[in-house]
């Protein structure tokens, strides 16, 4: 009904890249929200599924000018769209995380510095999309949104401090950082809370003790979240690739399979192990993928 809502009768809409583990200040929100009530709907998705800024609905004349407020007077790109790289996305890893096995927002940066044309001139057979989690937790969903999934993972075995654990046992310390304090769960059991739901039955609880297997350790995250000050994640430290996740309609949605098990994350060669990777699995898809 565009006689009813004239500002959105050509629904054009914006994607804008979001800053790295998309930290805000709030100078910068009250001049997004100044340009699109001024030259938009007014209506913003915080955030798209896979990651931007979406501004939801403008018409023709003002798309120009939004592109020029953006780059030239915020000093923000435009996200990606179509058939080419979409924005990048990443959690806020190191910059609020303890868990964070990698620098998650300077690789993203780096990657979308480096890859900039990707973004904006349509080139790919269809939309090709990086995320990037700092630790097996997903918390921008990596393994399950997009076509190549950084994951921070461990080698090393993780640290127990079996002080911390006994005061988790003795009801000093609140399990789950106090996440699920609103009711009373009864007394904290360690045996059913987080040995009994360790996938790979690594874990077992003796003389007082919290006994792990390292070798069988799947990296769940569960023991960790669960006792976070008496567990620990290694000193080995690196990203485990997915590639091709998707979320057919018919076939439903498709975790990411497994790529590269593990490589370290080396900003001194300004991540060029990682860049081959990227630029193999392209050479591959440009000339392949439907």
């Amino acid at each position: 009904q565009p006689q009813m809502f004239p500002g959105v009768a050509h629904f054009h809409t914006v994607r804008v890249a979001q800053p790295m583990g998309m930290w805000y200040s709030t100078e910068f929100l009250r001049n997004l929200m100044d340009i699109w009530e001024l030259r938009g709907s007014g209506l913003t998705n915080m955030h798209g599924a896979t990651g931007d800024i979406v501004l939801l609905g403008t018409s023709t004349p003002q798309l120009e000018e939004i592109f020029w407020e953006l780059t030239h007077n915020m000093g923000v790109d435009l996200g990606g769209s179509g058939s080419n790289l979409r924005t990048p996305a990443s959690c806020m890893g190191m910059s609020r995380c303890e868990y964070a096995c990698y620098d998650t927002q300077e690789l993203c940066y780096n990657l979308t510095l480096e890859y900039q044309d990707e973004l904006h001139r349509p080139a790919f057979p269809y939309k090709f999309k990086f995320k990037f989690d700092g630790c097996p937790n997903g918390c921008v969903a990596a393994i399950a949104r997009s076509d190549l999934g950084f994951l921070g993972t461990l080698k090393g075995p993780i640290k127990i401090n079996q002080e911390v654990v006994a005061a988790y046992v003795g009801g000093e310390i609140a399990p789950n950082a106090g996440a699920h304090a609103g009711r009373d769960w009864g007394k904290f059991d360690i045996q059913k809370e987080v040995v009994d739901l360790c996938p790979s039955k690594c874990l077992s609880y003796e003389g007082g003790k919290l006994i792990m297997d390292h070798k069988e350790c799947v990296r769940c995250m569960h023991c960790i979240n669960t006792m976070p000050q008496a567990l620990k994640i290694g000193d080995e430290r690196g990203v485990s690739i997915f590639c091709g996740a998707k979320a057919p309609i018919l076939d439903g949605p498709q975790m990411g399979s497994l790529l590269v098990p593990f490589i370290e994350v080396n900003k001194d060669d300004d991540y060029q192990g990682i860049k081959d990777i990227i630029e193999g699995v392209w050479d591959w898809w440009m000339e392949e993928g439907k």
